[in-house]
């Protein structure tokens, strides 16, 4: 979710028209039905209370992850009134920094409201600086907000802040796309001959078909066992989620509820004496489009791995894959015909570590996917 943290600088001004007498502290359930109408208000531009269905989830979401804890989870400031002017949402996910396990804070939104919450906003900032955090980052950050990462001590990723896009049937691929913005372009009476007319263009043009993986095959896996592949071909990354089985079955358990985007499922992808050489986990919506989550691989299988992926997302009928680019699977995904990458946010991190910040500097880290937000209904409904 982008930071609408551009009232932040103005805060200096006024800080000096009006008394401070409010205060940061963490969230609480009861906040809820403030924070969700801010969220409306600000993201959705609504100015109607937000909906029943928005405040569970955002209770669902922000307090009810086993890492949960007031120190971990999302911050408020408080204006010495009884309301809340600006807010933080956070989520907190366990990484492992060269052998050390340490409880990162995913920020999903930055929002503040009027004069008191640009006061607000600079409040929360600071709380957020580099050398407060052991590991704090957000994948989808607004470029005004990128620069206030920056000026807290913080780092910009730019390759994980790429999305890729691969067109299996490019016409409706590209009426789904714009349908976002169009909605008219994605019902029937458009992607049926739309349908018809990809079925033509394949036929004449078999290069747009991805071919598969030499000697490889997929085999369908349940999500759950997902974490079973990940975990040993994770290994040789310094920063990585390390998905205890508690936290996994609890991201993937709320990743399912965004319908939106289809069904959430997984994939490993065995070489020809049937070893598995990597996995994917992605939301599949049907005949039009699938969101990759995470891709996983041996050292060196990269090329077999994506190829053999993007082969059997074809066979399934998918009119478009998408997913966050990765420095460790540029070179194999860049070789895909009928792919472009798109800028989809800024992904920044702040930490107080230095072996940790060399680390992402150095592209020696695993995040994105289901270790960052892109499974989340705020970035699809509401």
């Amino acid at each position: 979710m982008k930071f609408e943290a551009e009232n932040i600088q103005a805060a200096r001004p006024l800080s000096r028209e009006m008394p401070r007498l409010g205060n940061v502290r963490a969230m609480e359930p009861r906040d809820i039905p403030i924070v969700s109408s801010m969220f409306t208000r600000i993201f959705r531009k609504r100015q109607q209370a937000a909906s029943e269905e928005l405040r569970h989830y955002l209770e669902t979401t922000f307090f009810g992850s086993p890492l949960y804890s007031p120190d971990n989870g999302s911050i408020v400031y408080d204006d010495g009134t009884g309301g809340i002017s600006s807010a933080i949402l956070a989520l907190p996910m366990e990484f492992t920094v060269n052998g050390r396990h340490t409880v990162a804070k995913l920020l999903c939104a930055f929002m503040s409201e009027g004069k008191v919450g640009a006061v607000g906003a600079a409040c929360l900032a600071r709380a957020m600086r580099a050398a407060k955090q052991d590991m704090c980052f957000s994948d989808n950050s607004s470029p005004v907000s990128a620069d206030h990462w920056v000026a807290g001590g913080g780092v910009v990723l730019p390759i994980q802040s790429l999305d890729w896009r691969r067109s299996f049937r490019p016409l409706k691929a590209w009426a789904l796309t714009i349908g976002r913005q169009a909605p008219l372009l994605r019902s029937r009476v458009v992607l049926g001959p739309l349908a018809v007319a990809d079925r033509i263009l394949r036929r004449r043009r078999p290069r747009t078909k991805p071919d598969a993986a030499a000697g490889c095959a997929t085999r369908a896996i349940d999500p759950a066992a997902f974490v079973e592949c990940a975990e040993p071909m994770l290994q040789r990354f310094a920063v990585r989620p390390v998905w205890s089985r508690s936290e996994f079955d609890w991201l993937t358990a709320v990743a399912s509820l965004n319908s939106t985007l289809g069904e959430l499922l997984s994939r490993e992808v065995v070489d020809e004496g049937g070893r598995v050489i990597g996995a994917y986990l992605y939301f599949g919506k049907a005949g039009e489009t699938a969101t990759v989550l995470n891709i996983v691989c041996e050292a060196g299988r990269e090329f077999d791995v994506t190829a053999q992926m993007f082969h059997s997302l074809d066979a399934e009928g998918y009119a478009l894959a998408t997913g966050s680019a990765q420095p460790f699977l540029m070179n194999a995904i860049s070789r895909q015909r009928w792919l472009s990458f798109h800028h989809r946010g800024y992904f920044c991190m702040v930490t107080r570590h230095a072996d940790l910040k060399d680390a992402v500097q150095r592209n020696d880290i695993y995040v994105g996917g289901l270790a960052s937000e892109s499974w989340s209904r705020l970035l699809t409904d509401f």
